[in-house]
C-alpha cells in the first residue's frame, strides 16, 4: 500500500528574514499547545559552527510566530566532543523536561570530523539547554570504532529505546574521503547509560549506498515505523527519504518502495529531500524535512494522504 505524501510547502526560509544564517536543518520539535510546535533545528554561525535555533508554527493560522531564535546552550570547552558544533537531533519530553539528544562536533585532520552524542536538558520549553555532562553519552567504541552520530528516541515498553547512526567506515573515492554508515539499536533503563550490543536496524540495501541517517520512529498499533534519509540508492546520489518497519523494533523490513514522496521538479527540494520529521495533530500525520543543500534552502511541511 502506497503511502502519499502531499506537499504544503515551504514553511521557513532564513531568507526571509534577512538572516546571515543559511542552514537549516535536522528539524524536530514538541508541542507547545494544541496548535502550536516548537520546530528545534541546526544552523551554522560566521564560524561555520552548528548552533541550535527554533521557531514555533502555528498550525490554526499556518504561520510561524515571531523572528527564529537562538536556543541558549554553550559549545564544548577546548577538546571536548562539542567544541566544533551542537547539532540538535532528538527531542523528548521527559518528566515535565524537554530533553535534547545532539550531535557533537570535533573536526578532524585525517578525516574532515568526528561525532558523538550528547545530552542536554531544559526546563523553560526549550528556550534554553543545559548539559547533562561535559562528555558523550554514546561515543565510538571497540566495536563501533569510527563514530556515532544522529538519533531518534523512545520511551516504550518501560526503557529508553535508541535507533541511531553508526559509521562503518571512512574510504577514498576518486580523490575524496567519503563516509559510510547505516542505524544501529541500543537500549536504556535511564535514557542516559546505554546498551548496545552492535545490533544493525538498517542496514545497506542498494549497490551504492553509502549512508543512511536521521531515524525517526514512531509506534502505533505494536508497529513500530521508521523515517529515515539514504544516498546511493537507485534514484540518486543524493539524499532520498525511506521507510522502515518493524513488530519488535530491532528486526526491520525496509520498504522505500511504498513511500510516494520525492523531489519536485523546480525549486527548493528539487535536488534533494532528507531529515524527516513525522508528528501527528488533528488525526492527521505530517513531516517536516529539508530540501537541496542538506537544509540550505530552508523547512518543508508535508502531509500524508488519507
Amino acid at each position: 500500500m502506497k503511502q502519499s505524501w502531499i506537499k504544503l510547502g515551504l514553511i521557513f526560509d532564513f531568507n526571509d528574514y534577512g538572516s546571515s544564517f543559511k542552514y537549516s536543518t535536522l528539524p524536530s520539535g514538541f508541542w507547545l499547545s494544541e496548535h502550536i510546535i516548537r520546530i528545534i533545528f541546526c544552523t551554522r554561525n560566521e564560524r561555520n559552527q552548528s548552533i541550535p535555533y527554533f521557531i514555533d508554527y502555528d498550525f490554526s493560522i499556518k504561520k510561524i510566530l515571531e523572528l527564529p531564535k537562538s536556543i541558549k546552550i554553550e559549545l564544548g570547552e577546548l577538546g571536548t566532543f562539542d567544541d566544533s558544533g551542537i547539532m540538535p537531533s532528538c527531542i523528548l519530553q521527559n518528566n515535565g523536561e524537554v530533553w535534547m539528544y545532539y550531535i557533537g562536533w570535533n573536526l578532524g585532520t585525517t578525516v574532515p570530523f568526528r561525532n558523538s552524542i550528547g545530552l542536554a536538558v531544559s526546563s523553560d520549553n526549550g528556550l534554553s539547554f543545559v548539559k547533562k555532562f561535559e562528555g558523550p553519552i554514546l561515543d565510538r567504541s571497540r566495536n563501533e570504532p569510527h563514530f556515532v552520530a544522529s538519533n531518534c528516541v523512545l520511551f516504550d515498553e518501560n526503557i529508553y529505546k535508541m535507533w541511531y547512526l553508526s559509521c562503518t567506515k571512512w574510504d577514498i573515492i576518486n580523490g575524496e574521503i567519503t563516509h559510510y554508515y547505516h542505524i544501529k539499536y541500543a537500549t536504556s533503563i535511564d535514557g542516559i547509560d546505554w546498551n548496545r550490543n552492535n545490533e544493525i536496524a538498517i542496514d545497506f540495501k542498494y549497490q551504492n549506498e553509502y549512508a543512511i541517517s536521521v531515524p525517526r520512529v514512531i509506534k502505533e498499533n505494536n508497529l513500530y515505523r521508521m523515517w529515515y534519509s539514504y544516498r546511493g540508492g537507485p534514484k540518486s546520489e543524493l539524499y532520498r527519504i525511506g521507510y522502515a518497519e518493524s513488530q519488535d523494533g530491532r528486526i526491520w523490513n525496509r520498504k522505500d518502495e511504498v513511500l510516494d514522496l520525492d523531489v519536485s521538479e523546480t525549486g527548493w527540494d528539487s535536488k534533494m529531500i532528507c531529515y524527516p520529521f513525522v508528528f501527528e495533530h488533528k488525526n492527521n500525520k505530517y513531516m517536516l524535512y529539508n530540501g537541496n543543500g542538506y537544509g540550505k534552502t530552508g523547512i518543508g511541511l508535508a502531509i500524508l494522504q488519507k
